[in-house]
């Protein structure tokens, strides 16, 4: 079995990554796809957690944006990551992966109540543990959530999968001129506002030292070649250099 860099990772998946190129709910054959690369590194001896969003059945934001009163658009928001979570969990233990779901908002009949110590003890018995319903607070991101959890459960690094190859200085998909980053610092990433997470989020792994890595999570086998220490997509950090 080959080494590899990191022993606990959390990986950051959005509710639009579910999706593939539908414009709603979740496409079973890009599920299909990422829990076989989640189980390619589970196989590895790495100790998976994920979180993961709802933006794929119920964005908050954008309802709170239309009239919406901003707390209530957020809690639906995080059902939908639920929904979610629920969907990865099913088709992991399809394949064979012991999975636990853990969510912030109490509803014991379809996961457990958020715990960090018992969220460890899943992890260390090797089992993916899939973290639902953000922070259990209205107004924070599932990229806080993303960044408190992989704080809380000790990860190594934070891997934000997105659908481009890393961050850039413009969106690559309307600016051909856009530049690709290899590696930025936190505090690049907050004054150049480049969205790769939210600010709370990258505040979080600034004070913590918690690098993150930003990489597309459409070219197939991405996952296992950053868990095996290769170059791949975005580093950032809070150094100059990788």
């Amino acid at each position: 079995m080959p080494s590899t860099r990191y022993k606990r990772i959390l990986l950051k998946l959005s509710g639009e990554a579910l999706m593939g190129d539908q414009g709603y709910g979740i496409d079973h054959a890009v599920l299909d796809k990422i829990t076989s690369e989640v189980k390619e590194v589970y196989n590895l001896g790495v100790e998976v957690a994920i979180v993961i969003g709802g933006g794929n059945i119920f964005r908050g934001l954008s309802a709170a944006a239309k009239g919406m009163e901003r707390a209530s658009a957020d809690y639906m928001g995080m059902l939908a990551t639920v929904l979610n979570a629920l969907a990865l969990q099913n088709i992991l233990e399809n394949k064979g992966v012991v999975t636990r779901v853990q969510s912030a908002i109490e509803m014991r009949e379809l996961a457990e109540t958020y715990i960090r110590r018992r969220a460890v003890r899943h992890l260390e018995k090797r089992r993916v543990v899939i973290f639902a319903a953000g922070t259990g607070n209205p107004y924070f991101t599932t990229d806080t959530a993303a960044a408190l959890r992989a704080m809380e459960i000790g990860a190594e690094v934070i891997m934000k999968a997105t659908k481009v190859d890393g961050v850039y200085s413009a969106d690559p998909v309307k600016d051909k001129t856009a530049t690709k980053f290899d590696h930025l610092t936190y505090i690049e990433v907050l004054q150049k506002n480049l969205r790769v997470m939210d600010a709370t989020a990258i505040s979080l792994c600034m004070d913590n030292s918690l690098p993150i890595i930003v990489f597309n999570l459409n070219t197939d086998g991405n996952i296992k070649r950053i868990v095996l220490g290769e170059t791949v997509g975005t580093l950032v950090t809070g150094r100059n250099n990788a």
